[in-house]
């Protein structure tokens, strides 16, 4: 491989104004930085797949843990979003061959660093929560 195709990776940097010092108010969104927060938006945004996270990073391990811990869902698409977060890199699926066999579920770093990530979000939800209960 020649060192033209090989890159350093990028370095990870906020794409948020910092509080002390906020970006101009006409100050342009840099589209590489709108198209990977919205990325990041729709993978986690995606129904049932944060309260499916929020609940691994909580303990729940095996699919009924899941299922009590996050209500409303069905067991069809609980299975459903359980895969697609193995597939995106974000829950490890582990099969303990005992009788019955065991399916465990857990968070990879990246799943846990999502959530620690979404943490903030959590706490504006719990302080505004008229805003979340209001009629769309």
């Amino acid at each position: 491989m020649t060192s033209a195709t090989t890159r350093p990776p990028a370095r990870a940097r906020s794409i948020l104004p910092s509080p002390t010092q906020p970006a101009p108010a006409n100050a342009p969104a840099e589209p590489d930085e709108c198209d990977l927060f919205q990325r990041v938006v729709e993978r986690a945004g995606r129904r049932w797949s944060g309260a499916i996270l929020f609940a691994a990073v909580a303990g729940a391990r095996r699919f009924v843990e899941y299922r009590r811990a996050v209500r409303g869902i069905s067991d069809r698409v609980l299975t459903q979003r359980l895969r697609e977060l193995e597939q995106q890199g974000l829950m490890a699926r582990e099969v303990v061959p005992t009788m019955p066999v065991q399916i465990l579920y857990t968070p990879t770093p990246a799943g846990a660093d999502l959530i620690k990530a979404l943490g903030p979000l959590a706490e504006w939800g719990g302080k505004h929560r008229e805003v979340l209960e209001a009629p769309e």
